[in-house]
């Protein structure tokens, strides 16, 4: 098995990972969706982004990639909602 040549860049992170984090809250509020599943449903969407977007032409490079965007739009959004936690219990 050869594993595929993945070419990714900055942009595809910038853009990505904050888009991602956009459609997850938006889904968020419009279906109420259970806080356990949030984290699955950005995973999902970052692999569907990756796929359809940033990689049309490798599935196997498409769901690398959005297995990452995925996890780091989670952990970008636990980090800003523990700072902004953090600095409202200090001010």
């Amino acid at each position: 098995m050869e594993f595929p040549v993945i070419h990714t860049n900055v942009w595809d992170t910038v853009i990505a990972v904050p888009t991602i984090m956009v459609i997850t809250q938006i889904l968020k509020l419009y279906f109420r969706i259970p806080k356990e599943y949030v984290p699955a449903v950005a995973v999902i969407a970052g692999i569907l982004f990756s796929v359809l977007i940033s990689h049309p032409f490798s599935l196997l490079s498409g769901l690398f990639m959005g297995w990452f965007y995925g996890y780091a739009a989670i952990g970008n959004y636990a980090a800003m909602k523990t700072a902004w936690k953090a600095y409202r219990k200090n001010s």
